[in-house]
Parts: structure tokens; C-alpha cells; sequence
């Protein structure tokens, strides 16, 4: 059986950039009052995003569990819809000298361009179980517009302009 795997270079790069950036992060910041724990824990990342289409609405889904709604700002500056937030470093407990953080803290920014068919003052956002749902509708002019088809017309009209000839 043959597995295939998506290759993401973009996504890759961007978290080898991300593992780079917390290691100079930690090394200089590795001699301040902080210490280096709190260096590996404050950083910048990007929740991952989901984006679906359909003929009324573009919607975005963004992963954001163990932020608070309160942490998240969703604006439309001109052409962009910018998601910023911020998820915070709860209190953890050290046992046996022993510390491991895999989860990523700070802030993000998520900005998307949005297109001409968007209509920027039908946006919603709502958030429930640690996921960001925006809504973009679409203006009406476009939505797809379905043409009626009607069969066998022609010939019930050329029947008719001919009867009345007759």
C-alpha cells in the first residue's frame, strides 16, 4: 500500500524559523533577572487556519485553544482581515528538577487578504471550544446565479406561431 505525504516547504520553513528564533531568544536572554524558562515560553507563533468556501460565505477557522475570547481581537482594515491574540503562560509545577514546554505562548497575528466578493460589513466571529469561526459573506453580485433551462420551448412557440397562421 502506497502512502502519500503533502509536502508544505512554506509551513516547514516557517517553523524551522520559528525553533531558530526561540533558540537565540534563549541564548541571549538566557543571563536576564527571567531566566531561560521564560524565554522558551514567550514567543511569537501562528495558530493553524482552515478556510472553506461556498456560494454565500468564505469561513476561517482558527485554532486557538487556551485563549480567552477577551485576548483575541478580529478587525477588517481595508482589504485585510487581521486576527491578532495573545495566549498567556498559565503557572506550572516543576517535578524532579524536570520541565518540558511544547505548547507555544505569546502573541500571533494572522492577516488575509480578502477578496473583491467579500462583503467587509457582513462579517461575523464567534468562538467556542478553544476554535475562532469568522463568517465573510458575499456581496450579491457575487453569488452564481443559476439560468433556467427550458426544454422543448421552441417548439411549443413554433407550434403556436403556426397555428395561428393556419
Amino acid at each position: 500500500m502506497t502512502l502519500f505525504t503533502r509536502s508544505e516547504p512554506v509551513r516547514e520553513f516557517s517553523n524551522l524559523q520559528d525553533r531558530l528564533n526561540r533558540m537565540n531568544r534563549l541564548i541571549r536572554e538566557s543571563f536576564s533577572p527571567e531566566g531561560p524558562e521564560e524565554a522558551l515560553t514567550t514567543t511569537n507563533f501562528a495558530p493553524p487556519v482552515d478556510i472553506y468556501e461556498d456560494e454565500h460565505t468564505i469561513t476561517l477557522k482558527m485554532e486557538v485553544a487556551g485563549i480567552d475570547e477577551k485576548d483575541i481581537d478580529v478587525r477588517i482594515e481595508g482589504s485585510t482581515l487581521a486576527v491578532h491574540g495573545e495566549r498567556k503562560l498559565e503557572k506550572e509545577e516543576k517535578e524532579e528538577n524536570y520541565r518540558r514546554i511544547e505548547r507555544q505562548y505569546g502573541s500571533f497575528t494572522r492577516s488575509f487578504t480578502l477578496p473583491n466578493s467579500v462583503d467587509p460589513n457582513q462579517v461575523s466571529a464567534h468562538y467556542e471550544k478553544g476554535v475562532l469561526k469568522v463568517n465573510l459573506a458575499k456581496k450579491a453580485e457575487a453569488k452564481p446565479k443559476q439560468i433556467k433551462i427550458n426544454v422543448g420551448s421552441e417548439k411549443v412557440l413554433e407550434a403556436k406561431v403556426q397555428g395561428k397562421a393556419a
